[in-house]
């Protein structure tokens, strides 16, 4: 995904990959409406759709078996106009997001090759690249990108250290394609059955695609339980060996760690190379593309002298705090499902009804995943700061169309259209980059002169939640600073210029 929107912005990039081939086996399974809405920013969003399904709401068991909450996504219209939360197949998306890295000339990607050293001067990296047959090839880059995994070689040669937010637990996650008559054995939903003798996890990925992600008990060896013979038995309760193709059964150890660093010199890491979560709501593989979101338009602005190597350093300041908060509630919700003491599986079952009054409450997944709270953001004072800009439908003739379609992903000026917040404010200079539009609500029909018009009054919604009439908006979607006034838009310009440099 870096390559991709490296290529789109015209950047010289060189892709190393020490595999030749795509994997072909499922890790990650979910993603949401943030990641979706990249995907439709780079071109890809049609291609990828085959793969992709809504996520099913997902209830959660007790220790007797009676449901105590469900986890669901908001109702429409929905904010972002995607479905906010989304299960995929990862090997074809991930050959498509190849596939669209290599349109651009700019961008070489060079596989079956392996880093092996990297030494930093004061204005370049160069690195070691070593070949199959064992050449060494040397590269010289003005910044050097770790997206490599958990093991990390990069993290390692930059000398960052993982912390240790205090999670392991092993755990088998299997994947079976099962046939079309089994299918109505399953549950209907996915379902988390938070059973102290074994938790377990079932999630309906797309098509005939079901996970389950079991919790190993003291004493299981797990190599030994990756066997399809012992797989098929903890299995047994829901299918037999007859009923579908196992697709993968692998044995991980589920971790919550953070990188103490994430920059070192012109050396960044993102994704699982900079931060481990338990799975358990998903936000795995959203988290290291919402780093590379973040990065990729900082680093095109300091390649294009437009900003200074400065504004790199709030890379780290805003995707670390982020990571941080989101894994611990991810990490709660973990501890939660993994009580293996029956007394307290039942004390926990009890609290989370007692939080419903009695009945099982419904939460959004949404609400799990939190705003930035430092970095390039207006003061802390400012309304939705650091959350994700809204992207209404808008009427176009007899169509509508997403917003970003029309306004492209860069830096945005967008004001509430009932509002006169823009009639004060003076022509911005083009230096700056920032695009102005004007939305306005109603239905379909002739657009006030110079406005957009919304569908479904999802942004005038929001400009009323946050009681503001204008929104900076950044090239990832979130919102730089907001106003009230034209007084207020103006200082925010000014707080802005000062931000980017």
């Amino acid at each position: 995904m870096a390559a991709g929107i490296l290529g789109r912005l015209g950047h010289r990039t060189l892709v190393i990959d020490r595999l030749t081939e795509i994997y072909d086996r499922p890790r990650a399974i979910a993603i949401d409406h943030e990641i979706l809405r990249h995907f439709d920013n780079m071109g890809i969003a049609d291609e990828v759709m085959p793969f992709i399904a809504p996520f099913t709401a997902s209830q959660h068991f007790g220790a007797k078996g009676q449901l105590i909450r469900r986890i669901d996504m908001v109702p429409e219209p929905y904010p972002l106009g995607y479905t906010p939360s989304m299960v995929f197949t990862q090997p074809p998306v991930e050959a498509i997001l190849r596939k669209h890295a290599q349109t651009f000339d700019c961008v070489e990607i060079a596989l079956g090759l392996e880093l092996i050293a990297a030494r930093q001067e004061q204005n370049w990296v160069i690195a070691d690249i070593k070949a199959a047959d064992g050449t060494v090839r040397t590269v010289t880059c003005d910044y050097l990108i770790g997206c490599d995994g958990a093991s990390s070689t990069v993290r390692q040669l930059a000398g960052m250290r993982l912390e240790d937010l205090i999670f392991d637990e092993p755990w088998l996650v299997i994947d079976v394609q099962v046939d079309d008559s089994a299918l109505e054995k399953l549950p209907q939903t996915s379902a988390q059955f938070c059973d102290p003798a074994r938790p377990i996890s079932f999630i309906i990925g797309p098509k005939n695609h079901r996970r389950w992600e079991i919790m190993l008990l003291p004493g299981e060896n797990p190599r030994d339980m990756e066997n399809p013979e012992n797989v098929w038995q903890l299995l047994s309760p829901w299918l037999q060996p007859a009923d579908g193709t196992l697709w993968r059964a692998a044995a991980y150890r589920f971790h919550a760690l953070l990188a103490d660093r994430w920059r070192e010199g012109r050396i960044f890491i993102a994704g699982d190379a900079a931060h481990q979560q338990p799975p358990f709501i998903g936000q795995g593989m959203c988290q290291g593309l919402r780093d590379v979101t973040n990065l990729i338009w900082k680093i095109d602005r300091v390649l294009k002298r437009q900003s200074p190597d400065t504004l790199l350093d709030t890379y780290a300041v805003e995707r670390s705090r982020h990571v941080r908060e989101l894994t611990g509630k991810i990490k709660a919700i973990g501890e939660m499902i993994c009580i293996r003491d029956p007394e307290q599986a039942a004390t926990r079952d009890e609290r989370i009804l007692a939080e419903g009054g009695g009945e099982p409450r419904v939460i959004t997944r949404q609400e799990i995943v939190p705003p930035i709270q430092d970095g390039m953001l207006a003061g802390p004072d400012v309304p939705a700061r650091g959350t994700l800009f809204p992207q209404p439908a808008i009427h176009c003739g007899d169509k509508v169309q997403l917003m970003d379609k029309l306004t492209g992903s860069g830096w945005r000026l967008v004001l509430d259209g009932r509002s006169d917040i823009g009639n004060g404010v003076p022509r911005l200079d083009p230096a700056l980059g920032i695009s102005v539009y004007q939305v306005a609500q109603g239905d379909a029909g002739q657009a006030p002169d110079g406005m957009l018009l919304e569908a479904d009054n999802v942004l005038g919604a929001w400009f009323d939640r946050y009681r503001v009439r204008a929104a900076f908006v950044r090239p990832d979607h979130y919102v730089f600073g907001t106003a009230r006034s034209a007084a207020e838009l103006m200082s925010q310009l000014g707080d802005l210029q000062r931000h980017l440099g």
